[in-house]
C-alpha cells in the first residue's frame, strides 16, 4: 500500500472549522503506529497549470488567489492556492501509481469534490479527483469511471464530467444533504443514488453494490474513488450509519473489480477517522 502525504497539508487551519488539520495529522500517526499493513510513503509535486485547466476555468485558478472566503464554508486561507495545487498533484502522482499497478491512497487536504469548474466551494478548492482523471484520459487511458463515496454529492465532479465521452460519474450520497444535488441521475454519464438519513448498514451495502455493478458495465480501465469517510455513523456533519467494517468491506469491494484505481480522501470529520482510513485501507489490500 502507498500513501502520498505531506506534512506541510496541515499547515492552515480556522477555528472550529471541522475540516482541520488533525484530519490528516491524526491518521499519518495511526498508519504509521500500526504493524498490520506495509506502507510505502510518498510524496508529490504540485499540480501545474495544464493539469489543472483540463478541470477547471482560467478564472477560478486565478481566485485561488483572492483574500475574501469564497462563501461560509471555505476561507481564504492565506497561502491556500500552494496547498490546493499540493493536493491536488498528489491526486495526480496517486493516479499515475494506480495505472503502475500500485494500491495507493492520497492522503491530503484539502479535499476538492465539490469544487466545480468555475466555482470554489463546500471546503473545495480544486477539484483533485477530476485533474487526476482528466489527465490520465489526456495521457492514454480511454475510460475512466469516478466512484464517489462521500457522504455529500460530488457536484463538481458531475459538473466537469457530464456528458464527458470517455468518462463516468457514480456517487453514492445522503439526499437531503448539503450541497442539496444529486436527486437522480443527469446527462448520459453521471449517475447518482442518493439514500436518506439513517439508512440501514445493510441497505447501504446494497447500494455500493448496485453502483458498482453499473461502474463494471461501464467497463473502465481506471477508477479514481473520492474516498468521503462521513457517512459514519458518528460523523458530525451527516446523519448516516456506517461502521468501520463497513468501509473495510468497502474496500475489499474495490479491489475485487480488478481495475486499477486511486483513492483521493475527502470527507470525514470525526474523531475516528483514522480508524475508518484504516479499515478501508486493509479492504483495498486484502488478497
Amino acid at each position: 500500500m502507498k500513501i502520498i502525504t505531506d506534512d506541510a497539508c496541515a499547515g492552515y487551519s480556522r477555528p472550529g472549522h471541522p475540516e482541520k488539520p488533525a484530519r490528516i495529522t491524526n491518521t499519518v500517526e495511526k498508519l504509521r503506529a500500526q504493524t498490520e499493513l506495509p506502507i510505502v510513503w510518498a510524496q508529490a509535486a504540485a499540480a501545474d497549470d495544464a493539469a489543472i485547466l483540463r478541470a477547471h476555468t482560467p478564472e477560478l485558478l486565478a481566485s485561488l488567489n483572492d483574500t475574501e472566503d469564497f462563501d461560509a464554508d471555505t476561507p481564504a486561507h492565506p497561502g491556500i492556492a500552494g496547498y490546493a495545487r499540493a493536493s491536488a498533484g498528489a491526486a495526480l502522482e496517486a493516479m499515475r501509481c494506480a495505472r503502475r499497478g500500485e494500491s495507493v491512497l492520497s492522503l491530503m487536504r484539502p479535499p476538492g469534490h465539490h469544487a466545480t469548474r468555475d466555482r470554489i466551494m463546500g471546503f473545495c478548492y480544486l477539484n483533485n479527483i477530476a485533474i487526476a482523471a482528466l489527465e490520465a484520459l489526456a495521457t492514454g487511458v480511454k475510460r475512466v469511471a469516478i466512484f464517489d463515496f462521500d457522504v455529500h454529492h460530488g457536484n463538481g465532479t458531475e459538473d466537469i464530467f457530464l456528458n464527458r465521452e470517455g468518462a463516468a460519474f457514480f456517487s453514492i450520497h445522503q439526499f437531503p444533504a448539503y450541497p442539496g444535488t444529486g436527486r437522480g441521475n443527469v446527462g448520459n454519464n453521471c449517475s447518482n443514488y442518493p439514500v436518506p438519513p439513517a439508512l440501514p448498514r445493510a441497505e447501504y451495502r446494497e447500494v455500493f453494490l448496485s453502483a458498482l455493478d453499473q461502474l463494471k458495465n461501464f467497463e473502465p480501465e481506471l477508477v479514481g474513488v473520492s474516498a468521503g469517510f462521513d457517512a459514519y455513523a458518528r460523523d458530525p456533519l451527516a446523519q448516516e450509519t456506517l461502521e468501520a467494517e463497513d468501509f473495510y468491506w468497502l474496500g475489499k469491494q474495490i479491489r475485487a473489480l480488478n481495475i486499477p484505481a486511486y483513492s483521493v480522501l475527502e470527507g470525514g470529520y470525526s474523531r475516528d477517522l483514522p480508524e475508518l482510513v484504516f479499515s478501508y485501507l486493509k479492504g483495498l489490500d486484502e488478497k
